[in-house]
């Protein structure tokens, strides 16, 4: 006999998707490729055709172009507060939750919320705005998604601090992207379209170079195409049945690995369109008392990280890893499971074992991938 309460909840979960309010995020490489510009060209659009549509926060840095766009527009008034002694402004989520425009403009998706505030993101906001039922369009730069943060650091050699977790895109209803040329864009640059002229000359020096353009434009290209591919993937119908993927990243205490692997597992699931864990096995040698409060710390961040770009995280105790990896896989019925290179922490602990080979010999005669992380 059925459950009658999850019967119930998953009719509630399907009242609360149509409810939820649709999403649609402008990407671009970098700034100046005209994400704000556009989101108020289709602002503009709306508002013509009679569509209840506010800016909720927008941030046109000075362009005279973008600051034309914005006449006519109606605002929800942002919120004034002090932090550290200056007066500085927030977008003020409770206001546009209570006026409940038929879409909302909010720019700067990857932004970090004044301390003090409701949520600690700006996409946190966005979530909480959609849920209540309010079309939101956003705009982000492709180095703030949380996934491509190794990538990009490679890329700029820049640490980027705000950044998005991959499972806001998945959430996307449409995500578009704004490409220029790295000729295109420098121009830009120089005509003073993007930064103040004190800010030129540096700006060609470090982040606007050809090379690093490019590469970023390669990022922002293979993004969205992945992005249209899982929309596909979801709503297009096929005659062909296939396995429903699902990864499992295997993590140790290791705090700058785990974070490598949790990354890379997302970028994995999103390219298969699968529902992904992060598996923590922890030994007896990985006992709360036998590890510093740094590596708990670090530990606890990275479960954070994982949730936030959509895992699921387990966590069980065994005295072996691989024992831990074997049962898991095989109770959550896992079509591949991510580690380490040889040389990590977590496959060092495995290789040091016999269920290693135990481990690959059940994998090879079942239907799981093996996949080892760089």
């Amino acid at each position: 006999m059925p459950d009658k309460d999850s019967d119930a909840q998953h009719f509630l979960e399907l009242i609360r998707q149509s409810r939820r309010g649709k999403l649609k995020i402008y990407i671009g490489m970098s700034a100046g490729v005209g994400k704000t510009y556009r989101m108020l060209q289709e602002a503009q659009t709306l508002l013509r055709n009679g569509v209840d549509v506010k800016i909720g926060y927008v941030e046109t840095h000075g362009r005279l172009e973008t600051e034309a766009l914005v006449e006519g527009l109606p605002h929800i008034p942002r919120r004034k507060l002090f932090y550290k002694g200056k007066e500085l402004e927030e977008m003020d989520m409770q206001a546009i939750l209570n006026l409940r425009p038929e879409v909302v403009i909010i720019d700067e998706l990857a932004h970090s919320n004044i301390e003090g505030s409701h949520n600690e993101k700006r996409w946190q906001d966005v979530l909480d705005i959609l849920d209540a039922g309010i079309n939101v369009i956003s705009a982000i730069n492709i180095q703030h998604i949380e996934s491509l943060n190794e990538e990009v650091k490679e890329i700029t050699g820049i640490d980027v601090a705000e950044r998005v977790p991959d499972n806001v895109l998945r959430q996307a209803d449409e995500v578009v992207n704004l490409d220029l040329t790295a000729d295109e864009l420098i121009t830009r640059l120089k005509e003073g379209k993007i930064y103040t002229p004190d800010k030129i000359k540096l700006a060609l020096e470090n982040f606007f170079q050809p090379e690093r353009i490019l590469q970023l434009r390669e990022l922002a290209l293979k993004e969205v195409a992945s992005q249209v591919e899982r929309k596909i993937e979801i709503e297009v119908p096929r005659n062909v049945q296939s396995r429903q993927e699902r990864v499992m990243c295997c993590i140790s205490s290791n705090h700058e690995i785990a974070k490598n692997i949790i990354r890379k597992g997302a970028r994995l699931a999103t390219y298969y369109n699968a529902k992904w864990y992060v598996l923590y096995v922890q030994t007896p040698r990985e006992d709360a008392d036998k590890i510093g409060l740094a590596a708990q710390r670090h530990l606890i961040n990275n479960f954070k990280l994982a949730t936030e770009m959509g895992a699921e995280v387990i966590r069980v105790q065994r005295k072996l890893v691989g024992t831990g990896i074997l049962e898991v896989a095989e109770e959550r019925k896992i079509t591949t499971v991510c580690i380490g290179k040889p040389h990590l922490s977590l496959s060092n602990i495995i290789l040091r074992t016999a269920v290693f080979n135990h481990l690959l010999q059940k994998l090879s005669v079942s239907d799981i991938d093996l996949v080892i992380l760089s």
